[in-house]
């Protein structure tokens, strides 16, 4: 019992004196082969433009919603949006889709390449290749279409062209305009509307 009571007391002994010393081995070597370090070498930042990453900023797969006076509600979708670089009040977004769930259940689909939205006015400019679908069968194209997002009101200040029931037809102006008592919405087309009637078959 005695001599294994000595093995260990010597093994315990050379562990305390070879530990250490393999430990500073192992330091050492990392030093030897680690990089010089300059520390007046100042840290390899990338170079930012600190302004332009200031007037960059902005949300992307942006979300905007809201329900009108009437009750329809309004959802607003954008690839991009940004405040405006000259008045942050208004919000400049790309890609943009909309969707408009009346309170009769029709829904109006709406597409644009880009839209300017105005926070304090409550309105939206939608331009290019505006294109405005309906669950009633309408499908209207047009450059630009001006929107309020707090009553359902759309106007055109250019001509449309597309289709509907009553069949192809193009005019000057179309104005999107709903009704506060039915529920529901009204498409009127104006200066020089060209309708081509596309006669029903009835099914035997």
């Amino acid at each position: 019992m005695a001599l294994q009571d000595n093995f260990y007391s010597r093994f315990v002994a050379w562990m305390k004196i070879i530990l250490p010393l393999a430990a500073l081995g192992i330091l050492s070597t990392l030093f030897l082969i680690s990089r010089s370090v300059d520390p007046t070498k100042a840290i390899p930042f990338s170079e930012i433009d600190l302004a332009q990453r200031a007037q960059d900023q902005g949300a992307t797969n942006a979300s905007f919603a809201g329900v009108t006076s009437g009750g329809d509600e309004v959802r607003l979708l954008a690839e991009t949006a940004r405040p405006d670089p000259e008045d942050p009040r208004l919000i400049n977004a790309e890609s943009v889709t909309a969707e408009i769930v009346l309170l009769s259940g029709t829904r109006i689909d709406i597409a644009s390449q880009r839209a300017d939205l105005h926070q304090n006015r409550y309105t939206a400019t939608l331009d290019g290749d505006v294109e405005v679908t309906t669950t009633t069968g309408y499908e209207i194209r047009t450059k630009r279409l001006e929107a309020k997002l707090d009553t359902l009101y759309a106007e055109t200040p250019g001509p449309v062209t597309g289709t509907g029931p009553p069949g192809d037809l193009s005019a000057g102006r179309m104005i999107l305009q709903g009704n506060e008592t039915t529920g529901d919405a009204h498409l009127l087309f104006t200066d020089g509307v060209k309708l081509v009637y596309t006669r029903k078959v009835a099914e035997e």
